[in-house]
């Protein structure tokens, strides 16, 4: 008999048909390598689940993400896709946990979102993009809403998404370039503008091994030869950077997860499948590489699980019916 199935997957999206129906499928399927939005429904992931081992995946919104051109309907939008995924993991018991997404821009749309998705949802952690427009987590006006995160000690897992300033070669899909690049611009910023070094109480999650953190963090770390930069990281760079987890996520080769290890220790790395917007293929190919890459069992058990169950054991009880 197969073993009972024992992954937690952190990076698995989910598609509202509404959230499809109003932000389109041109606008989500061209930023994927596919060229198409995926064909979804919750029970095509509970499919994909139980033929891998995945015991549990934790929802998230991926790019283009919920903000639309009227505040209003960003908000709405927002709550719709929160509520829809709240809905999934009450119809399949322990199976889904929940990144909640925010209406940012807005941040004062967001520090009510992010009541109503702890206190209301009872969600593991929030969901954001690494920029939204132009700008960057970092800016001072997102302040309040990480000051937030930061005293409720929440998770906060970003996605990648198309910043004002990528897609440059417009004949390459955003997911293979920008994405990875568009991360590194968050993490650089938030380093930069003392966001980690003030919120220490947030553990922060990037996706896809961390774009190209691992291989640009001792030239990032440069930068600390400038005050201004200096400043706000006391403790160095590089130690901020050690705080970070990354995903997995079309990452599980040699390369990354060797980049991803000289960075950070064993217990910062979490499986991701990035289903369904990579197709099932790529969850097969993702657990056979990690299986083959030469990894003690008990460090393949914290990648696979032990990790996620850290940050978020709510995720573990949940899967226990209430009596």
């Amino acid at each position: 008999m197969p073993s009972a199935p024992h992954r937690i997957d952190t990076h698995h999206h989910f598609l509202p048909p509404d959230y499809v129906r109003i932000v389109g499928r041109e606008a989500i399927g061209s930023l994927i390598v596919s060229g198409e939005a995926p064909d979804w429904r919750p029970s095509h992931s509970i499919d994909v689940m139980d033929r891998h081992g995945i015991a549990t995946a934790v929802l998230s919104m991926s790019a283009p993400g919920v903000c639309v051109n009227d505040r209003e309907a960003t908000r709405a939008l927002c709550r719709h896709c929160n509520e829809y995924a709240a809905r999934m993991r009450s119809d399949y018991l322990g199976r889904f946990g929940l990144f909640a997404c925010l209406p940012l821009p807005d941040v004062e749309a967001s520090l009510r979102e992010i009541t109503f998705a702890f206190d209301e949802l009872g969600a593991d952690g929030i969901g954001l993009l690494t920029s939204y427009g132009d700008r960057y987590p970092g800016d001072p006006e997102f302040a309040p809403v990480f000051d937030e995160l930061n005293r409720r000690g929440a998770v906060v897992y970003f996605h990648p998404t198309v910043g004002a300033c990528n897609q440059c070669l417009k004949h390459i899909p955003a997911a293979t370039l920008d994405f990875p690049f568009d991360t590194t611009r968050a993490v650089t910023d938030l380093l930069f503008s003392g966001t980690l070094a003030r919120c220490q109480n947030i553990r922060f999650i990037f996706s896809h091994a961390g774009g190209t953190i691992p291989f640009l963090a001792e030239r990032i770390a440069r930068l600390e030869v400038r005050p201004q930069f200096k400043r706000h990281v006391p403790d160095g760079a590089i130690n901020e950077l050690r705080r970070l987890y990354f995903d997995t996520a079309l990452s599980a080769n040699a390369y990354s997860i060797s980049g991803m290890r000289q960075l950070v220790s064993d217990d910062r790395i979490l499986f991701g499948s990035d289903y369904p917007f990579a197709p099932e293929s790529t969850t097969t190919a993702s657990v056979k590489a990690l299986a083959s890459l030469g990894l003690d069992a008990g460090t393949l058990r914290k990648i696979e699980r032990d990790n996620a169950l850290s940050l978020m054991p709510g995720l573990e009880a949940a899967a226990v019916p209430s009596v």
